[in-house]
């Protein structure tokens, strides 16, 4: 059975068990998708605006299914620098039209070769990893991030 989805439950119970819904980014973006729960649950997505990691879409008597994003090649640039330096590094990435995230001990930004080269080039010491890559999300110190939004992608 299809389970059809249009938006995020608004309050779940966090005291029901996780059934995660794994999905890459490039889907997680989408309105209209299908994806399968771990348990064998079909969903089919017919969405508003798209869904994020951590969302609820569906839950039963026994059970929440939650949407969990998979993480990514990504670069990792550690934020031991001079808030200048960072601001910089953010705009060199953006200035190439991709996309970056900040987390209060470090920058992501997708790894490409682009990327690589202007890292190489500006010096600026980095490493590759995989993560949860949520571009437009900016961390303030120990504050809540902040969401540009999709009208802030390239």
């Amino acid at each position: 059975m299809l389970h059809p989805v249009n938006s995020p439950i608004a309050q779940p119970d966090s005291a029901l068990p996780e059934i995660a819904l794994r999905v890459e980014r490039s889907t997680i973006l989408k309105r209209l998708w299908r994806g399968t729960a771990n348990d064998g649950t079909e969903f089919g997505f017919e969405l508003s605006a798209p869904l994020q990691h951590g969302d609820t879409v569906f839950q039963s008597a026994n059970a929440r299914y939650v949407i969990r994003q998979q993480p990514e090649p990504v670069v990792e640039i550690p934020l031991d620098v001079a808030p200048s330096a960072a601001a910089g590094i953010g705009w060199a990435v953006g200035n190439l039209h991709l996309e970056l995230a900040a987390e209060p001990t470090r920058l992501l930004a997708p790894d490409e070769p682009a990327v690589r080269n202007l890292l190489d080039r500006l010096k600026v010491p980095f490493r590759a990893t995989t993560a949860i890559f949520r571009p437009g999300r900016f961390a303030r110190g120990n504050l809540p991030s902040h969401e540009l939004g999709p009208s802030h992608q390239h």
